[in-house]
């Protein structure tokens, strides 16, 4: 790598870490190019240079913390013999990663997330492909194990995860009624109940 292209990812990494320190401060309203570039010590044109836009920032950014997520659900499943201690592994990753990663987690929960997610929700999956890949063939090995019941791969996904996203929501915005180590042990077995083969 030229030493162009390595000044060229710094500034990146520069502008993505200010731009997640200005949302967790600042919320979404306080997410501005000013506020940026001011955090980061990056200028303006070298902001649009490599984004072309704070929408480009934002999603760079969410995709970065989304990859990450990602990843670490990838290889917590990929770490299990059953699809029961999958289900288990999944619950404890992403909920760790919420407490590990707050800011992340907050922005990735976020309204801006839901709105970017719904306005470009193809490009997105696209994006982390290779990231769910892992995550589909280990949904499909335990259902045609008979593991897992025989229901379409967005569903099985939506079982497992939206309890999951709904605890971690209620936790970021501010709700404390639900611990995240007791959902560790609970969530795991209710989601089994709903995506276990017969």
């Amino acid at each position: 790598m030229s030493p162009k292209q390595q000044r060229g990812e710094a500034t990146v990494e520069l502008l993505l870490d200010a731009a997640l320190r200005v949302y967790a401060e600042a919320g979404e309203q306080g997410l501005t190019v000013n506020a940026i570039t001011q955090a980061s010590g990056v200028s303006l044109g070298s902001l649009y240079h490599h984004f072309g836009s704070l929408n480009g920032l934002t999603d760079a950014l969410m995709n970065r913390w989304l990859g990450r997520m990602l990843g670490e659900l990838v290889t917590a499943v990929q770490g299990t013999r059953t699809a029961r201690t999958g289900i288990r592994a999944i619950v404890a990753a992403y909920l760790r990663f919420v407490q590990e990663h707050h800011d992340a987690a907050l922005l990735l929960h976020s309204p801006m997330a839901d709105r970017r997610g719904m306005a470009n929700g193809r490009e997105l999956r696209d994006a982390q492909e290779a990231r769910l890949s892992p995550m589909t063939a280990w949904i499909q090995l335990h259902v045609e194990s008979g593991e897992l019941a025989p229901l379409p791969l967005g569903l099985i996904e939506s079982l497992v995860m939206g309890p999951v996203i709904g605890v971690a929501r209620r936790r970021l915005s501010g709700i404390d009624d639900v611990d995240l180590d007791e959902a560790a042990r609970i969530l795991p077995e209710r989601i089994w109940r709903s995506v276990a083969g017969e």
